[in-house]
């Protein structure tokens, strides 16, 4: 934002949500109307700030006029929903006129911000939902609905552009958007950057770990991957270069750990908040499931430098002016103050608005107690940036509510699962394939909220009913069944397999609730939607639309389409992990069990690393990949034994000790032929 106008008007906005969310003193119909409508105008005047548009031209106007019509949408909605709904909401004319200037701006902004996909699906939606539906036949046939009805719902309800995910938007997602901006305003960036090159720096690929150290570090502060490239992959990048990497594979290793930053704790991005409304589960308890999962992707991309340093023989980039841990954490230990600030107001009970209030207050109070405290102006910046982060994000999440309407209205969801249902035959490890190559296609056009917020309404229900089968059928054939229990089962036969095949499965929730603990079943529903919000982060690395692969490629210099399928191939725990998910406890199990699977998980993700890499300590050959593939099988399949899984170990642990002696051997033997 160049304009000063703008950026004070800007930070108005900020300083109006951060008080409505602080003292809730608004509806939240209202505080998403307006923060659609303050959106919109920001974007609109924002695109008269770039080269192309010249003052006072065509293009110039029509942007001020979309911002006038985006506040009087706004506005309409806030003076005239009383009269309304006294007409029981019979619409007028003006009705019709703003609600369809609504629509259209949400397309509009959306184009603007994430390209045409998005708006060509919400094109598709409303049209299946007026009349398309019914030139349809099968599970998807809808007879369609009047254009006042489908006006009505999505902007006047809170079913529609102003529902879940606006809410959503509006408070946590902007409130830990505002609190990353102020963490690196702060001057936490190169302060995360100094600490992972202590880390990581002297280990063999070091200048890779670096990056990958760097980036889960940042992005759990700042949610946001393609802005997590940015602010790290200006330094990582151009180090992973100096030290030997590629530059494609440099690019790919920074916008892979990048998007791994949406899935580390304590911030986890705007999908992570769309998860805990869905769900109704804590964020504190997803925060806490999500951190040894979160390890383990990092871990893999890890395993990818490694693996790719010890084949282009490079060494530790650490020396003796690497800077020593403890002088770093001396200078920088007051960026940890509002990190704890955050998880103890979680802990405490307090609202994730509340917790990010209050962190943003810790961040300019221990700014303080350095030697770079944040000036009011510096307070100013902090906000204005903040906004203009959030201008894509906000846009997206109002506009995804008329697809998500769409899909509840007219059952799109439950056909969708049936149709799956189908194609898998009960299934779980196909349904998880046929998900995740729905999240593939998705990818490539969707941003990774509006992926997950789509996948999730159409295929969350049925992944959960899968993952609780087995769990389910067991407490049934265990007997002593209640009696609205047991009166169910017989109407299918009195047989619980039969029963659970052939029940809604509306009615086998009922049931699931009544035979499986609360704490198993929380742990299950997330499950389910953690495997499609880890799916969905692949839209970051999935060409031809890869925004975190393309921020990478232009710093590295490379092409773009290429470093996306680089990072789409080291991004792989992305699909790896969501496995663990579906059949081991590694999020609905004990912590004893959780930590069990972690470790055995460590090493069979190496092993997998390996195969895809067709290299571990040297170049693997067809009978080393048959190992490193029966390894993995045996590390990572958790009904497995234990003498399993040390026998895995076992098979990988021979097989790095025989590659590295060979190595040795052959290093030795070229040394004394020099010699």
């Amino acid at each position: 934002m160049k304009s000063v106008y703008l950026r004070w008007a800007a930070f108005a906005f900020a300083l109006f949500h951060i008080y409505c969310n602080v003292f809730a003193s608004i509806s939240e119909l209202w505080l998403s109307a307006i923060h659609f409508g303050g959106f919109c105008a920001i974007c609109a005047l924002m695109a008269n700030e770039s080269d192309d548009v010249e003052n006072k031209s065509i293009k110039f106007w029509v942007n001020v006029g979309l911002a006038l019509v985006a506040v009087a949408t706004s506005s309409y909605l806030i003076l005239f929903e009383n009269a309304l709904y006294a007409r029981e909401t019979e619409f007028i004319m003006s009705d019709y006129i703003f609600a369809l200037l609504a629509v259209g701006l949400a397309i509009e902004f959306t184009r603007r911000t994430t390209g045409w996909f998005m708006p060509v699906l919400i094109l598709i939606s409303l049209s299946y939902i007026l009349f398309l539906g019914r030139y349809i036949s099968g599970v998807f046939a809808f007879p369609g609905l009047s254009l006042e009805t489908v006006l009505y719902r999505s902007f006047f309800t809170s079913e529609g552009m102003f529902g879940l995910t606006a809410q959503i938007s509006s408070t946590f997602v902007f409130m830990f958007i505002i609190f990353g901006s102020f963490l690196l305003r702060s001057g936490a960036g190169d302060f995360i950057v100094r600490l992972a090159q202590c880390l990581a720096g002297r280990f063999t690929g070091g200048a890779g770990l670096v990056a990958v150290v760097g980036s889960g570090l940042m992005g759990s502060v700042s949610g946001s991957a393609v802005a997590n490239t940015v602010s790290t992959g200006v330094i990582t990048i151009p180090m992973m270069k100096k030290s030997g990497f590629q530059g494609q594979f440099s690019a790919g290793v920074v916008a892979a750990a990048s998007t791994g930053g949406a899935l580390m704790p304590p911030v986890m991005g705007a999908g992570a908040f769309v998860l805990a409304s869905y769900t109704q589960i804590s964020y504190l308890t997803i925060i806490a499931a999500s951190a040894l999962p979160a390890i383990l992707y990092f871990l893999t991309v890890s395993y990818f430098v490694r693996i790719e340093a010890k084949r282009l023989r490079l060494t530790p980039t650490g020396n003796d002016e690497t800077e020593n841990i403890s002088d770093v954490l001396k200078e920088g230990w007051h960026f940890i103050i509002p990190m704890i600030a955050l998880v103890g107001f979680l802990v405490s009970g307090r609202t994730p608005t509340t917790s990010a209030a209050f962190a943003i207050l810790s961040v300019i109070g221990a700014s303080w107690i350095s030697p770079k405290p944040m000036k009011l102006w510096d307070v100013f910046d902090a906000v204005v940036d903040g906004v203009k982060t959030m201008v894509s994000t906000a846009l997206l999440l109002v506009a995804v509510g008329i697809i998500i309407n769409v899909v509840t209205t007219t059952g799109v969801g439950n056909a969708f699962s049936l149709m799956i249902v189908e194609w898998a035959q009960g299934s779980l490890l196909v349904t998880l394939v046929l998900v995740a190559l729905a999240s593939l296609v998705l990818g490539m056009g969707l941003p990774v909220t509006a992926s997950y917020i789509v996948l999730a309404t159409l295929s969350a229900p049925l992944i959960f009913d899968l993952i609780s089968q087995s769990q389910l059928l067991e407490a049934l054939q265990a007997g002593d069944l209640p009696s609205n229990v047991a009166a169910t089962i017989g109407l299918f036969g009195g047989d619980p397999v039969i029963a659970l095949q052939e029940m809604p499965l509306e009615m086998k929730q009922l049931i699931r609730q009544e035979m499986i603990e609360p704490e198993l079943l929380t742990g299950m529903l997330l499950s389910a939607h953690l495997i499609i919000f880890w799916l969905s982060q692949d839209s970051n690395v999935t060409p031809p639309v890869c925004l975190a692969s393309f921020a990478a490629a232009g710093i590295a210099g490379t092409r773009p389409i290429a470093t996306g399928l680089t990072s789409w191939k080291v991004a792989k725990g992305l699909y790896l992990v969501p496995v663990l998910f579906a059949y081991s406890p590694l999020i609905s199990g004990t912590w004893p069990e959780r930590i069990e699977v972690f470790i055995w998980s460590c090493l069979g993700l190496y092993a997998m690393a390996g195969l895809l890499q067709w290299h571990l300590e040297t170049k693997i050959n067809i009978m080393i990949a048959g190992g490193l593939a029966t390894s993995a099988a045996l590390l990572m399949w958790t009904p497995f034994p234990i003498y399993f899984h040390i026998a895995g170990a076992t098979i990988l642990l021979l097989i790095i000790f025989f590659q590295n002696r060979n190595e040795a051997a052959a290093s030795a033997a070229a040394t004394d032929e020099i010699k």
